[in-house]
């Protein structure tokens, strides 16, 4: 169990890092683009990022997994959340760990300013907040085509 105090400490702690470059890559269905990327911290927290990517219809998320615990902190992009208390959230949103809702309960984040169309200004605005610093590059998701059969 994650107590609220000790993910204070986690997501407070100044030294998470990426120390690589990211690349998007095509999913099975070729909708989705994604990566993962490890977190490395001086505490030695087994942290990754996941970052998931849909052009088609402008979602993008971007997530910060404490393996024994699952998502502890993320941001969504493109679909409506709603809330344990019924209160919808827009459809840009970061989640929160807590003790009572673990990652359930979102909000308006007003730092995320980039549209889920720029997942590299967004990922920057992500970091800057979680206090991630990327000691690299992420490139651009590649373009994704849209198969129809007729």
């Amino acid at each position: 169990m994650l107590t609220q105090e000790e993910f204070e400490e986690l997501i407070g702690d100044s030294s998470k890092r990426i120390d690589d470059d990211i690349q998007w890559a095509e999913d099975n269905n070729n909708l989705w683009v994604k990566f993962r990327a490890k977190v490395m911290t001086d505490s030695g927290y087994d942290l990754f990022i996941q970052g998931s990517f849909n052009a088609f219809n402008n979602k993008l998320s971007y997530n910060l997994i404490y393996r024994p615990m699952g998502r502890i902190y993320g941001l969504d992009m493109g679909q409506e959340h709603t809330n344990p208390d019924r209160q919808l959230v827009g459809e840009t949103h970061k989640h929160r760990w807590t003790e009572t809702f673990k990652d359930k309960q979102a909000y308006a984040p007003p730092d995320i300013t980039a549209p889920a169309t720029k997942p590299v200004e967004v990922w920057q605005q992500f970091c800057q907040e979680a206090g991630i610093q990327h000691n690299g590059t992420m490139s651009p998701p590649p373009e994704q085509q849209l198969d129809l059969f007729i």
